[in-house]
């Protein structure tokens, strides 16, 4: 089927389905082709919402995806343009993050890593074929196209792919992820298709050991260490993998990006071309180990900022730092999140989209939610209800602790690290139990007789099996000594993540919304403030 615009309605060649995914002006749904009764991912766009620029960006998209048909890419079918809406049809991509599917294996080794990294660049060497670079390469735009056993592997997500005339260097903006930017980005400096490679470089490294090549809690060493090309092969974990496979990273995380390998060079490379001889078929335990923990720390960072994004009553400084240069980046190195400055100066319009990445110039500007990435969802819906209860549960849990203000069950529900945005912290974010253990020891249960505490609306997303994010409105009911009835209301979100069979809670971020002025998350049971 040619990736066209088709001049009939959507309704004509389509049955919708059941929504796989929601953004701030689009909604995914699964939707059958009449014709044929193949099914499909189904982007539906409201371009009433869109600014000029969104617009252009929506289009840019369209027409990168439309001329990029290959095994190893999420296929746009079909592009039908209505008066109030867009329509993108895409593949129905059902077997979630190749990361993900990585640490469920029995069995995994460098052979395994080959055969990843060989389809990532035979999709990057298909895009660079065709004038396009992706800009955005990382695990989570790294999709299954099922979940049958050996299924392809499928680049997704190109909002931020751009295009380029042959081996053109230019300055194309700031934008990808922390941790997989290039040193020439970093530097500012004019670049082209070999960010990809130096990514691809970056994801490989991950696949060989579970953990990345560059990592520093402070974004500013983070980047220091990127644009000087400082990584090591420590033992023990680099002890097992063969020369060939480090020689192929070196190559791709070469510092000068005129003397990086090209993704056809690469897929020529013994490693690739020759794993049967050159790669170790030897299981990799450890890096399954290291896997899981660098899948749950990226879901749970992931998690975090949805977190933050969701109340949208916090300070953009508490996220957004402007640098010398002028460029916009965000402070922590969050390792799945999406930064873009493209300088162009423009009105702040739009929401955001909280199922893909996020765009740092203007933290409320829009991304269109990837059907690829929610089609996954389809089959866990069932198995994933109990687990939600299970989160409004300790949920409830946690509340009544702190309604009997017993500070002891507080915190083994709470991680002792646990972060929090809160009112009274005025828009700083606060870690630790000591800023929390002050209001149980002065304040809470002393000035009431009686709470009440109702959770209203809450909407869990689980983030894998092992992290989840909670938002509700807490409605609470008190009496004071004088026997007066007050309510308070407040909207609060929550980050879970189970560790072993325990669930904590990491991080937590309420905005006071009540009747009380100027209320902090305790002020329902201090009547005298």
């Amino acid at each position: 089927m040619a990736a066209q615009a088709a001049c009939t309605r959507f309704s004509d060649n389509y049955d919708i389905k059941e929504e796989l995914g929601t953004g701030a002006f689009s909604i995914v749904k699964r939707c059958v082709q009449k014709s044929t009764g193949l099914e499909f991912a189904a982007k539906i766009i409201n371009t009433k919402k869109l600014a000029t620029r969104d617009f252009q960006k929506l289009e840019r998209e369209a027409r990168i995806c439309r001329k990029l048909q290959h095994p190893n890419i999420v296929r746009l079918h079909d592009s039908i343009q209505e008066e109030n809406y867009h329509y993108l049809v895409f593949d129905l991509v059902t077997g979630g993050e190749l990361f993900e599917d990585i640490v469920a294996r029995e069995f995994y080794s460098e052979a395994d890593a080959s055969h990843c990294i060989q389809q990532i660049l035979e999709s990057v060497n298909h895009c660079h074929q065709n004038g396009v670079v992706h800009r955005d390469l990382k695990p989570e735009n790294l999709l299954l196209a099922s979940k049958a056993k050996g299924a392809a592997v499928k680049l997704a997500d190109f909002g931020l792919a751009i295009e380029v005339m042959a081996e053109q260097q230019a300055w194309f903006g700031f934008a990808g992820t922390p941790g997989y930017l290039s040193p020439e980005v970093l530097k500012k400096e004019p670049y082209g298709k070999s960010v990809d490679i130096w990514a691809c470089g970056v994801i490989l490294y991950i696949l060989l050991v579970g953990y990345p090549p560059f990592w520093d809690e402070d974004q500013h060493r983070l980047y220091s260490q990127i644009k000087a090309g400082a990584f090591d092969y420590p033992s023990p974990e680099w002890d097992t993998v063969t020369p060939e496979a480090k020689n192929l990273i070196n190559q791709m995380l070469t510092v000068n990006p005129y003397k990086r390998i090209t993704a056809a060079e690469a897929l020529k490379h013994p490693w690739i071309c020759q794993r049967e001889r050159v790669a170790s078929v030897v299981h990799r335990q450890e890096t399954v180990d290291c896997l899981k923990k660098f899948n749950a720390r990226r879901k749970l960072k992931g998690a975090i900022l949805t977190t933050m994004l969701a109340t949208r009553n916090f300070s953009s400084k508490s996220m957004i730092t402007k640098k010398g240069d002028g460029s916009q980046v965000k402070e922590s190195t969050d390792s799945s999140t999406t930064i873009e400055d493209d300088d162009v100066k423009e009105d702040k319009k739009g929401g955001v989209d909280r199922s893909t990445t996020v765009i740092a110039k203007d933290p409320e500007d829009i991304r269109i939610v990837c059907p690829a990435k929610a089609c996954h969802q389809l089959s866990t819906n069932s198995q994933c209800s109990a687990r939600r209860q299970e989160i409004i549960k300790m949920t409830e849990q946690l509340i009544e602790a702190i309604n009997n203000g017993d500070f002891d069950a507080y915190t083994k529900i709470c991680d002792p690290h646990l972060t929090a945005f809160e009112p009274e912290a005025l828009g700083n974010l606060v870690e630790g139990m000591d800023f929390h253990k002050f209001y149980f020891e002065n304040v809470l249960g002393k000035n009431c007789k009686a709470i009440n505490t109702t959770i209203l609306n809450p909407h869990v997303h689980l983030l894998g099996d092992d992290a989840a994010c909670i938002a509700y409105v807490r409605l609470t009911q008190f009496i004071d000594k004088q026997g007066h009835a007050h309510t308070h209301q407040s909207e609060e979100t929550r980050v879970w993540h189970k560790r072993g069979n325990k669930w904590q809670n990491v991080h937590f971020h309420r905005s006071a919304t009540g009747q009380i002025s100027g209320a902090t998350p305790f002020d329902f049971v201090n009547p005298h403030k």
